[in-house]
């Protein structure tokens, strides 16, 4: 079953790898480099089911990001990566850097991506 994943990250190479993982799993993978920027693309675009997003980011960090998210779309899954912070707001959390089987792993137990 095809997802469509919206991965938020402001490394324009990080999310181009990301992307790639994402698609691997089947998914279709839309790329935000900021927050306001992924905000836009969950107000156009019903089909997103899944937010991946750093939480290091200028401006709008993931955290406030997940939270904007997740009241504009209460059933969205939500996913953070991070390779300095700790978790918290109960999303659950990835530790960068990963691999795609860490990522395989983690979608599977979070949103059933597998």
């Amino acid at each position: 079953m095809s997802r469509t994943v919206l991965v938020v990250d402001d490394d324009a190479g990080v999310l181009e790898v990301i992307a790639g993982m994402l698609e691997d799993l089947g998914c279709e993978a839309i790329s935000a480099g900021s927050g306001v920027e992924a905000l836009d693309h969950l107000r156009r675009n019903d089909r997103i089911s899944i937010l991946i997003t750093d939480i290091n980011m200028p401006g709008m960090d993931g955290h406030e990001l997940a939270q904007l998210a997740t009241r504009l779309r209460p059933e969205l899954k939500v996913l953070q990566l991070s390779g300095r912070e700790r978790r918290r707001d109960g999303f659950p959390m990835i530790r960068k850097p990963f691999s795609a089987e860490d990522l395989a792993r983690t979608m599977e137990q979070v949103t059933g991506v597998g």
